[in-house]
């Protein structure tokens, strides 16, 4: 199956959130209201010394699609 590299999710159980959902490596859940990570991967020593500047990148790129994505809507 193909999935779209990030996807929008929310949850009645948490009403007032958003989460975008990245599909590809490295696989994680964004809490858009509070940029929040919850990974799904487990990474290397090295790439936890380059995870925080990493990070920061998909934080800027999911937030960017999920304000695309909410634009196209409106």
């Amino acid at each position: 199956m193909s999935l779209p590299k990030y996807l929008i999710a929310d949850n009645s159980d948490f009403p007032e959130v958003v989460f975008v959902v990245h599909t590809e490596f490295p696989r994680f859940i964004l809490n858009v209201t509070n940029d929040e990570i919850q990974w799904f991967e487990d990474f290397s020593e090295e790439d936890e010394e380059l995870l925080p500047k990493e990070a920061e990148n998909f934080v800027k790129e999911a937030l960017e699609f999920y304000d695309r994505e909410f634009e196209r809507n409106e």
